[in-house]
Formats: structure tokens, C-alpha cells, sequence
């Protein structure tokens, strides 16, 4: 949309409809998902994704995000979070974790389990490990 050429009025509602945020219902986000391991990105805020996935079984592989942390946020289910050189660590609901740029990570889960990922829009699905479940930013977008 165009606000240049418009009235003040329309100018003033084009300025509203160009800012106003979204809103997006988690529930109805994660239905969109078809496959474990496969985030989608359902919102962005200035340079990251917000993503949703499902998680289910042992896929991920070990692998890094050099200079980028990523993010993982719980909501339903339990997540087994690895990180290299720490003791595995099991997220339930609400539970957020922060892996730092560079470590090397995996994530699993015995049992369904819903998360929501915060990442750089540039960060790669399984860093530079390409694997069975390696998605693409542009798959990610669909």
C-alpha cells in the first residue's frame, strides 16, 4: 500500500494497517505444522524469526550456530536439550534455554513436544550439518 498519494484520513489509517502488529494464535500456528523437526516461522521481530516446531524422536543432529544464539521456548511436552560439555538438560512448559553462539547442541524428545525457536533470520536450520530433517530458511517461510 502506498500512503503518498492518499488523503490525511486514508494516510492516517495506510500509517496504522503499515504498523499495527499481528496478532497469531500459537494453537492455530502449530497445526501448520505437518512434520517433526520442521520449523515454521510464524512472526518476525526486526532481525530474527520467530519460529513454531514439533518435536518428536532423536533426528536433530549435533551441530553450531557460529555467532548466533538461538532460543527455545517450551510449550508443550518435554525437550531434552544437549549441549557439548554440560549435563543434558530436560524442559518442561514455560521453561526457556539460550544456546550461545558456537556450542554444539542437539535437541530430542520421547514424547511430542511443541516449541517456539527465536533465531536470526540468516540462522541456518542445523548450522552447517546437513541432515535428513535440514530445512531451509525459504522452506521455514512456506
Amino acid at each position: 500500500m502506498n500512503c503518498s498519494d492518499m488523503s490525511a484520513k486514508i494516510k492516517i489509517e495506510c500509517y496504522f494497517h503499515d504498523v499495527m502488529s499481528n496478532l497469531v494464535n500459537l494453537s492455530d500456528a502449530l497445526s501448520g505444522v505437518n512434520d517433526y523437526f520442521s520449523p515454521k516461522v510464524i512472526e518476525e521481530v526486526n532481525s530474527v524469526y520467530i519460529k513454531v516446531a514439533k518435536i518428536l524422536g532423536e533426528k536433530v543432529p549435533w551441530h553450531t550456530h557460529d555467532g548466533e544464539d538461538e532460543m527455545f521456548h517450551v510449550l508443550s511436552g518435554k525437550l531434552k536439550m544437549e549441549v557439548e560439555g554440560m549435563d543434558p538438560v530436560m524442559m518442561g512448559p514455560g521453561d526457556i534455554f539460550v544456546v550461545k553462539a558456537g556450542l554444539l547442541h542437539r535437541v530430542s524428545s520421547e514424547e511430542e513436544c511443541h516449541i517456539i525457536l527465536i533465531e536470526n533470520k540468516e540462522t541456518q536450520h542445523t548450522g552447517s550439518v546437513e541432515s535428513e530433517i535440514t530445512k531451509s530458511v525459504e522452506d521455514q517461510l512456506q
